[in-house]
């Protein structure tokens, strides 16, 4: 698949922290762009990729608003784009497909099969991590966005994917709490870089057993794992500072 290369911005704010908002799309990818106002040609800043689930970027804008203006706060820019399948782009017949057999799944209290894993995420994984390359060329092409690069949140899956692939990641920092496909450990062996895992151990929605395997499974020297008590939306204030401050150690 050949993807696009020119990034266009089509909207500006700035927001009331100085931080400057701007909206763009690369061919039919729709993303967004913070940068503090320390960033200018002069003087680009490191840059922190914002993943998140397939639920939309208008759905998720407040949470990712949230942690872009903490990663400005600390000098860096933070991107995110819209992932296949969610928002206004195209829908994506098998990924709706793969979602309506996990719903059923999950509400006749029946077990996720590993063939409902598998057809859910990978084909998102295979599509969605050229994209994230791609985009990270274009926003890495502006002169006020450099790297060191990290990563951060999202489907877990497309986290290790693209940290094993895309070299010019230097850091990542993961939330578990979203199925993984068996093939996925496999691929966490090859993942090297500085890690930070966030886990709450009462996500109603995730394979606590499945989190703890993973994270032993990634071969990374420098790897933490912050559990915190509470649900899949009660991740704690501190948990947020934590990984903040774990970026600022590897991209400053």
């Amino acid at each position: 698949m050949d993807l696009p290369s020119a990034l266009h911005f089509t909207s500006e704010q700035h927001l009331d922290d100085g931080v400057r908002e701007r909206e763009f799309t690369l061919g039919e990818i729709p993303g967004i762009l913070w940068t503090p106002a320390s960033a200018v040609a002069s003087a680009p800043v490191p840059l922190i990729l914002l993943g998140h689930p397939p639920l939309g970027v208008r759905r998720m804008y407040p949470r990712l608003a949230a942690r872009a203006r903490r990663a400005a706060a600390d000098g860096f820019a933070a991107a995110t784009i819209e992932l296949p399948g969610s928002g206004d782009r195209p829908r994506w017949a098998a990924v709706e497909q793969s979602r309506a057999d996990l719903r059923r799944a999950v509400e006749s209290g029946e077990p996720v099969s590993d063939e409902i894993i598998d057809a859910l995420v990978l084909p998102l994984v295979d599509k969605a991590v050229p994209e994230w390359r791609t985009a990270l060329d274009a926003l890495l092409s502006l002169p006020e966005t450099g790297g060191p690069v990290g990563y951060s949140g999202g489907l877990i899956s497309i986290g290790v994917r693209l940290a094993v692939v895309e070299p010019r990641i230097a850091a990542a920092a993961l939330f578990a709490g979203s199925f993984v496909p068996r093939a996925m450990f496999e691929e966490a062996r090859q993942f090297t870089i500085p890690l930070h895992v966030l886990l709450q151990w009462d996500d109603e929605g995730n394979d606590r057993q499945a989190s703890l395997d993973l994270f032993d499974a990634f071969g990374s020297k420098e790897k933490s794992l912050h559990a915190n008590m509470g649900g899949h939306t009660g991740v704690p204030q501190f948990a947020g500072d934590a990984a903040a401050q774990f970026f600022t150690r590897h991209l400053k």
